[in-house]
């Protein structure tokens, strides 16, 4: 039986920043959505953050999608829902449809894109319209009603 490598705890993090991002931008993690992620950096467009927010589903880092929803979406129901399904899905592909405003100096913006995951071994696909809008110099995701 293999022993667990104490060098892999170390290499993970770093493997993770030079992998290509989940969000599909052909480009490293750590040059793609991990500064937001982490606050070092501030998505320019609504496309920006719904990349990044798609990669913060595909780490798991709640914390970064509740920051990133609009202040008055942001529920107690929505934090709950994410802790109870973050752990069984598992996303695997995203294809950005279209985009509608949303860019540097808008105010508000919308994404259309598709999203595949896997959830108990099945494969699904989730087809969303989003539509993002500026709180505070900042994108925010609102909802799916775009």
């Amino acid at each position: 039986m293999n022993e667990p490598n104490p060098n892999d705890e170390e290499r993970q993090p770093r493997i993770r920043e030079e992998s290509l991002c989940p969000c599909k931008s052909k480009l490293p993690y750590k040059e793609c959505c991990m500064p937001y992620h982490y606050g070092r950096a501030k998505a320019e467009t609504a496309e920006a953050l719904m990349r990044s927010r798609y990669s913060a589903f595909f780490f798991r880092r709640i914390d970064y999608i509740l920051d990133t929803t609009y202040p008055r979406m942001r529920t107690a129901e929505l934090q709950k829902s994410l802790e109870e399904n973050m752990r069984n899905i598992s996303w695997s592909f995203l294809r950005i449809l279209s985009t509608s405003k949303g860019q540097k100096h808008d105010k508000v913006g919308k994404v259309e894109f598709v999203a595949d995951y896997y959830l108990n071994g099945e494969c699904y696909e989730m087809h969303e319209h989003s539509r993002f809008k500026r709180h505070k110099g900042a994108w925010k995701y609102v909802d799916d009603k775009g």
